[in-house]
């Protein structure tokens, strides 16, 4: 009897755990798609990310319980915590932290005090590729979620309308690499940060040839893009405050 008892309470313990589901793998990257959608309307690009962000991506390693949120200019590495098999929890330094779960496809990060509820998703796998974080300035980036954008963006052929090579196609490469303009082999653009605040939230971005280059302003509006000089107001102590100059650029979307 007593033998059978043991056995019965066992049986229940082990029951007990064995219907605790075990917590899913989210490692890897997971990008906000939904800033990269509204951006690929062709409007605005900071207005498009702020409505949708500000968390640009997330970088997952459950086997070390290590979560990395991205902003446009920021960086933050927590523990992430299981909190049952679709939900965890991410306790960030200086005691903060933040619920991600699974919906579907989809990694959600609850809305809090100071961010909205966020969706994430996987990137593609034609987006990503191999990305190297060599630098410290490469850790706080959102190179995946940038290399997305990129292509949603300014993805396709352009032609240009006005100013140097008129005629001439221009494509934008996810990884930042410009042909078709004259002078200009490489691009970056501005997602936020001090780069938006020297251009007063206008647009901006950065062209360059080899190891030179100068920030621009541009604006977008559906399948067209003007690109002007950004001309420095500011004294030599200040920080740089950037206004549009001459338009050096038209180019419509083919």
């Amino acid at each position: 009897m007593r033998k059978a008892l043991v056995l019965s309470l066992l049986s229940i313990v082990l029951g007990g755990c064995a219907s605790e589901p075990a917590p899913r793998d989210i490692s890897g990257i997971w990008i906000n798609q939904a800033a990269i959608d509204e951006a690929a309307k062709g409007g605005g690009l900071l207005d498009a990310l702020s409505s949708s962000g500000p968390t640009l991506e997330w970088s997952i390693d459950a086997k070390n319980a290590k979560a990395t949120w991205r902003s446009s200019f920021e960086r933050d590495e927590g523990t992430l915590v299981p909190d049952g098999s679709a939900s965890w929890k991410v306790n960030f330094y200086g005691g903060e932290n933040t619920d991600l779960k699974l919906e579907g496809s989809e990694l959600i990060q609850s809305a809090t005090e100071f961010f909205p509820r966020q969706a994430f998703v996987r990137p593609a796998q034609s987006d990503v590729g191999e990305v190297s974080r060599g630098t410290n300035a490469d850790l706080f980036k959102s190179v995946h979620f940038e290399q997305a954008l990129k292509s949603a963006y300014l993805g396709g052929e352009w032609r240009v309308l006005s100013g140097a090579g008129q005629g001439a196609k221009v494509t934008f490469s996810p990884k930042g690499q410009v042909s078709g303009l004259p002078g200009i082999n490489g691009y970056e653009l501005c997602l936020g940060g001090d780069c938006a605040t020297m251009s007063g939230g206008l647009d901006s971005l950065w062209l360059q040839q080899g190891e030179m280059g100068a920030a621009h302003i541009f604006v977008r509006k559906g399948r067209t893009l003007e690109i002007f000089e950004a001309v420095d107001v500011s004294a030599p102590d200040e920080m740089p405050q950037l206004y549009p100059g001459k338009r050096e650029w038209a180019l419509e979307k083919l």
